[in-house]
């Protein structure tokens, strides 16, 4: 299902009971994310914040705040849905009759017939504000957290080209207000906006920018997807909407921006200059440090004749964030299972912010086939990042975080089974001696083997008969007990 607008997943939401709307004057300095923290800590609904000070724009917030709304906004009932969908993909071997070809056909059309759909005029352009008129002071930007260095862009869709390959990547790059007319850009240096910044670097040239806000929930999301480089976030987009996104030239640079986005901002990046970009109260959990990044000046802003400023904040969850990364893990699975096909599940628990924890069952069919994992998913996209890799064997449930520490404690030997190795980790973990660059450590908890040097006996683990299982079935529904 695609929506054609925010607002129309906005009714939707509301419908469902999934949104608070709030009528209340409230300050976009540190109060909207105080009342969203504690909302969001809660389990609680989106919210929607009518009248902000300063504003006429409304802000939502916790849009995605929980596996129900975000299965909503990419349009299923569940998120294993979608996964399902990407397997048989895979999963397609040589058709073997005539339903087969069609079926290939028909899911095949499902990446090839939704590529992005270039338009004439769009909702996102019905208010053109340029020069003076083109400032930030205009949109309800919050603050939030009593650190930061100020108010925060914090859920854009943020859109580039590479000047070698004119290739569009879509990020999710935070971005810091310095002035009513330009922002500081968060890319880390491992992403590909960082990656084809350097590209307008070396060649000594502006590097056109647009900032796109809102609009269908498929596209807050896909900013966020790990796809491998190359790889058209707007055709993904499409596969997941099963509708083409339309795209609008923009007004003041060379470049196509949505046409069903709420806000759009355009400018563009001197190839030298940068500034100082933070602190800011990151997903860790704790206050990322200031450095040096690219600053935006800008040339528009865009938007709808009653746009929605959708935003988000984190820090140490349950935050919303945690929900759109749980998503990933989900729908990513299946194409991680085409490199390794022994994984049987995966979960990037929440309280490890989705790089201190990856908590890996595998079917092992070989020694030292835990080690094996380890090393393959530290060579593996953003999961290089992964400091602490548990690997447990297939019949451990590994979405049962207190099982999953029962089998570490008990077939770990410490000196056998912990892998240390050094390399690049997240440049937000603060406990690393070096930015971006530290060591990071798999645990092998599966059962050990002979061959891997265990000269003892393993012992059996306790398990009652199928039979008695299965009496006992009978007998609890019957009787109760």
């Amino acid at each position: 299902m695609a929506y054609a607008s925010l607002r129309e997943f906005v009714k939707a939401l509301d419908r469902e009971g999934e949104l608070k709307r709030i009528k209340t004057t409230v300050s976009p300095e540190l109060e909207i994310s105080e009342i969203t923290d504690r909302v969001s800590k809660a389990g609680g609904p989106a919210l929607l914040f009518e009248t902000v000070e300063g504003s006429r724009i409304p802000v939502l917030i916790n849009t995605y705040g929980s596996y129900e709304r975000m299965a909503m906004a990419l349009g299923v009932d569940d998120l294993a849905q979608i996964a399902a969908e990407i397997e048989g993909m895979i999963k397609l071997g040589p058709p073997e009759s005539l339903l087969d070809k069609v079926k290939i056909l028909r899911l095949l059309s499902q990446l090839t017939n939704f590529p992005p759909k270039k338009v004439k005029r769009g909702a996102s352009q019905e208010v053109v504000l340029t020069g003076e008129d083109a400032s930030l002071d205009v949109l309800p930007l919050i603050k939030c957290w009593p650190l930061d260095a100020d108010k925060y862009i914090t859920l854009p869709q943020v859109f580039t080209h590479s000047l070698r390959t004119g290739q569009r990547n879509v990020g999710t790059y935070r971005l810091q207000k310095l002035n009513a007319y330009s922002l500081a850009m968060h890319w880390q240096i491992h992403h590909d906006g960082a990656a084809q910044h350097r590209e307008y670097r070396q060649a000594g040239q502006q590097m056109p920018v647009a900032i796109a806000l809102g609009g269908d929930p498929v596209m807050s999301y896909i900013g966020t997807a790990p796809l491998p480089s190359g790889i058209d976030e707007l055709l993904f987009a499409g596969f997941l909407r099963k509708a083409n996104v339309e795209m609008v030239p923009a007004k003041t640079i060379d470049m196509l921006v949505p046409a069903d986005a709420d806000i759009v901002i355009e400018g563009y990046i001197e190839p030298d200059e940068t500034c100082i970009e933070g602190p800011f109260g990151d997903h860790t959990g704790f206050y990322s440090l200031a450095d040096e990044y690219p600053a935006l000046h800008i040339t528009a802003i865009t938007h709808r004749k009653d746009p929605i400023y959708q935003t988000i904040i984190v820090g140490k969850p349950p935050m919303e964030d945690c929900y759109m990364g749980k998503a990933t893990e989900r729908i990513f699975m299946p194409l991680i299972k085409t490199q390794l096909p022994e994984l049987m599940d995966m979960n990037l628990p929440l309280f490890g912010v989705f790089h201190n924890f990856a908590l890996i069952s595998i079917d092992k069919r070989y020694p030292f086939h835990a080690k094996k994992i380890m090393h393959s998913l530290w060579g593996l996209g953003q999961l290089m990042f992964s400091k602490i890799i548990i690997v447990v064997d297939k019949g451990v449930d590994v979405q049962n975080v207190e099982e999953v520490l029962f089998y570490v404690g008990s077939n770990v030997d410490p000196k056998r089974d912990v892998t240390i190795v050094e390399g690049p980790v997240d440049v937000l973990d603060h406990a690393a001696p070096l930015m971006g660059a530290g060591s990071k450590m798999g645990i092998d908890a599966t059962t050990k083997w002979p061959e891997e040097g265990y000269q003892r006996e393993w012992p059996q683990e306790i398990k009652m008969s199928d039979e008695m299982v299965a009496l006992v079935d009978e007998r609890w529904k019957k009787y109760g007990f």
